[in-house]
């Protein structure tokens, strides 16, 4: 048993609390049940990759050093790193398959004219143009022909030479070049994937080195990936632009039938978020004073959040405790990061949950089979079985924390620039290169990554940007950190007062009053869910392109404080490939091998330029980030 408060998050505090004194179980108790957990998978040095095993290195020198086929503690921690690598770029180009396609069957006139249609034709010819298509003079179907044949080649291009497109379009020159040159560029993205993994097949590559790089190839794939499922769900679905909203449990309606939107393909809760509207008048009939009540989970949550201001009512590690309010209704997901648990819980209330992937099924869950084909058909059906679930609801078993924040969300990188354009409307990026020089602001950090229960929820998201905050670093989010952040009460004006310095400040509320907001901008821009985070390496760029210079130089950051999935693994060993000091606030499962810590966090420095630093301590770890960006200062003369 742990002595942890588990959860910083008082929403969530007050349901784990309500969930144990009624015997339901969630994560947080699972954890608890957990421990101790293995030594030798918490260290990377258990290997399960062949039936001789499993089999596993003792750390302290008197037991094996060394599995049955002779691979030792280096080859095992680095092989099962580059697995989790490729995993995550599996997970993230999916999703971005999954948006290619729906994109495709628009082009060919497979879907109802009145559903799915090219929401930003605005962006659709800024990310033709960046991909060297030509669009003068021609229609948006054209344009978005050529757009998808480019992005399907970033799947099946065979040519070593020629890249993944996507990738080439997002980062400086310079930056391509040093990847090419470091032969951590596949061809496509499906090979990448498919040759870390066999290279990691028993009996093929053992160097540790290699592996890395190897893993590194496909990260990279990832954010290939990343960046094409963004730029073209923004094409699809509409750029964010900000918006307010609210944060945490609280968003729970007691008087409405409330649907929660969990997951990370916004393909499903898009058509929801069309459909429910035109459903009101049937909830309020069947007895729901308010109507029907979207609440986002976790970076579906995220989507809907930013396009359409449905308030986020929990991120990862509380998404269990949207049931346990005995209000919920329905729970409908798609892929990614949802947890298996959820079944159990609803099994202890009225709620439905419904899965809606054929390649993503729960035990005990109702399945509706959803395509862009039949989304929003399929949508009406599910928000009637979330009114029939309401009409079984138990008034006596609801209970809602009284907790929530306003936030201002919605901070993509063409609605940045919008807002510099009203500064200075002929160089739009000089005000931000002006603030940088003289110290205003010192250095910008993005926080990525999720929750996990090694770590009290939110904790180093809230601990470690409230001093950077303090020092002047300008804040940027995605997933389920900009969740933290959110319910948190990060993302209001009243944060920027409270906890940014001088500099952070003056620069806020000039931005924010030309934005017509009277009073600064946030301290935090929320940029999206997990797949984002290609928007602010799209800032990144554009300021290293200003300046003539490589990402590596510039003053900016990563962290991902909670770190916990495969995907976050992909995440952060891209970000060290592009040239940033990447943080992690919890120990990897590495540190069995010195020679694969030494590779990650010296290693990559001198090769990319890019670095992990891991630092548990929220205090000590803003210290090293902001040494970091001083660093980077330093070595661009300011």
């Amino acid at each position: 048993m742990t002595n942890r408060k588990m959860t910083t998050d008082a929403a969530a505090a007050e349901m784990f609390s309500y969930a144990e004194t009624h015997g339901i179980d969630t994560a947080f108790k699972r954890f608890e049940t957990q421990q101790p957990q293995c030594g030798f998978g918490s260290l990377g040095l258990c290997c399960r990759l062949c039936w001789k095993g499993p089999c596993r290195v003792d750390p302290f020198g008197a037991g094996p050093q060394k599995g049955i086929c002779g691979a030792d503690r280096h080859t095992i921690v680095a092989r099962n790193l580059a697995r989790m690598m490729a995993a995550g770029a599996a997970a993230h180009s999916e999703h971005g398959r999954h948006i290619l396609h729906a994109l495709q069957k628009i082009v060919d006139g497979e879907v109802p004219p009145d559903t799915y249609t090219i929401r930003d034709e605005k962006k659709l010819v800024a990310v033709a143009k960046r991909m060297g298509i030509e669009v003068d003079g021609r229609s948006v179907m054209d344009v978005t022909k050529d757009l998808l044949e480019l992005t399907f080649q970033d799947f099946s291009n065979q040519n070593e030479a020629s890249g993944m497109k996507w990738l080439q379009s997002m980062v400086p020159a310079q930056r391509y070049e040093r990847l090419k040159e470091l032969g951590v560029l596949a061809p496509n993205i499906d090979m990448g994937v498919a040759q870390t993994m066999a290279r990691t097949h028993l009996g093929c590559d053992a160097d540790p080195l290699n592996i890395l790089v190897g893993g590194i190839r496909g990260a990279l794939c990832d954010f290939d990936g990343m960046s094409l499922a963004t730029e073209l769900s923004d094409i699809l679905f509409g750029t964010p632009s900000p918006v307010v909203t609210e944060a945490n449990l609280g968003v729970v309606n007691e008087n409405a039938v409330n649907i929660a939107l969990n997951g990370h393909n916004p393909i499903v809760s898009e058509a929801i978020c069309s459909v429910a509207e035109s459903m009101q008048d049937k909830a309020k009939q069947a007895g729901a004073a308010e109507g029907i009540n979207l609440v986002g989970v976790c970076c579906t949550g995220n989507e809907v959040m930013l396009r359409h201001g449905v308030p986020l009512a929990a991120n990862y590690l509380s998404q269990e405790m949207v049931i346990v309010t005995g209000a919920l209704d329905a729970m409908v997901v798609d892929v990614q990061c949802i947890m298996p648990g959820i079944t159990t819980v609803a099994e202890n209330f009225h709620t439905a949950v419904v899965t809606t992937h054929d390649e993503n099924k729960i035990p005990g869950a109702i399945h509706k089979s959803i395509h862009p084909e039949n989304a929003f058909a399929a949508a009406h059906e599910i928000i009637d079985l979330a009114i029939d679930a309401y009409s079984r609801r138990n008034v006596k078993e609801v209970h809602i924390p009284d907790v929530s924040e306003t936030c201002i969300v919605g901070f993509s990188a063409e609605s940045i620039i919008d807002v510099l354009e009203r500064v200075n409307p002929d160089d739009p990026l000089q005000p931000v290169l002006d603030a940088v020089t003289s110290g205003a602001i010192q250095g910008i950090a993005l926080f990525a990554g999720c929750n996990t229960t090694q770590i009290d929820q939110d904790e180093n998201y809230k601990s470690i940007s409230r001093e950077l905050a303090k020092r002047n670093v300008l804040l940027l989010a995605t997933g389920c950190g900009a969740g933290a952040f959110a319910k948190d009460g990060m993302m209001t004006q009243d944060a920027t007062i409270e906890y940014a310095g001088d500099g952070l400040k003056s620069v806020l509320t000039a931005l924010g009053e030309a934005a017509g907001l009277d009073g600064p901008l946030p301290p935090v821009f929320h940029m999206g869910s997990c797949v984002d985070n290609s928007r602010a390496v799209n800032v990144a760029t554009a300021l290293a392109n200003k300046l003539g210079v490589d990402l590596s130089d510039l003053p900016v950051v990563a962290s991902a404080p909670e770190a916990m999935t495969e995907k976050a693994v992909s995440i952060g060993s891209w970000s060290v490939a592009l040239g940033f000091p990447t943080h992690l606030g919890n120990i990897p499962q590495v540190t069995g091998s010195d020679q694969v810590v030494q590779i990650l966090t010296e290693g990559t420095k001198d090769l990319l330029g890019g670095y992990f630093l891991v630092e548990p301590d929220p205090g000590a770890a803003a210290d090293k980030l902001y040494a970091a960006i001083q660093e980077r200062r330093r070595g661009l003369g300011i």
